[in-house]
Order: C-alpha cells, then sequence, then structure tokens
C-alpha cells in the first residue's frame, strides 16, 4: 500500500508541473497556429494515460490529473500584481485548455481494464 500512495503523490506532483507548463504554454501561438495549446493537451492527455498503464492504477491517472486542474486553477487567479495569464485575448484557449484537462482525466480514469476484462472472456464457463 504504500508503494501505491507514493506513486500517487509522485502523480499528483508531476501532474502540478505539467499543468503549470500547460497553462503558461497554451496561449503561444506561432504563424496563427496555437501550437501551446495542442501541444499543451497532448502532452498532458499522453503523461495521465501513462501514468495509468505505468503503475496500473486508475488512481494514479487520477491524481496527476487532479494536479493538473490544481495548477491550471491556481494559475488562471489574478496575481496580487494584477497581472493574469488568461487573458481575453486567448479566451479561446483559455477555455479549451480548462475543460480539456478534467475532460481528459475523466476518460482515461473511466476507461476499462482491458487486460481484466480478455482474461475474464477467455475464462471456462
Amino acid at each position: 500500500m504504500g508503494n501505491r500512495i507514493g506513486a500517487w503523490i509522485v502523480a499528483l506532483l508531476v501532474g502540478l508541473v505539467y499543468g503549470a507548463a500547460g497553462a503558461i504554454a497554451h496561449a503561444s501561438v506561432w504563424l496563427g497556429l496555437p501550437v501551446g495549446l495542442v501541444l499543451a493537451v497532448i502532452g498532458s492527455a499522453a503523461l495521465i494515460i501513462a501514468m495509468r498503464l505505468l503503475t496500473g492504477d486508475r488512481w494514479a491517472g487520477l491524481a496527476g490529473g487532479l494536479g493538473m486542474i490544481a495548477a491550471t486553477y491556481v494559475l488562471s487567479q489574478t496575481s496580487p500584481g494584477g497581472s493574469i495569464l488568461f487573458t481575453q485575448a486567448h479566451e479561446v484557449a483559455a477555455v479549451i485548455w480548462m475543460a480539456a484537462v478534467p475532460l481528459v482525466t475523466a476518460v482515461v480514469v473511466a476507461w476499462p481494464d482491458l487486460r481484466r476484462l480478455g482474461s475474464a472472456a477467455s475464462a471456462p464457463r
């Protein structure tokens, strides 16, 4: 049980880092294309999927997703100095980023474990 809790804590911390990076980079545009948003969503989805697959545990994927959501929430607030990362100039990208992480987390955590389904189907009746 201690290894699982350690994995959840590591997943949460890595999720915080990825969430902060995505929140900062989501507004990056190159030649009119939202490169920062695309890379942030793909990177966060890949990380959550990797956490679930490598640990074999839904809770690790959930912890990573919650870390990303928490970092995005904290960085979306107005700082004491008045600066903000989520501006109206990139409002659509901000909304997509804030919706994509919880959606990807929900899908990855809710996805059935196909190894268990395969072994249950091949079991003699």
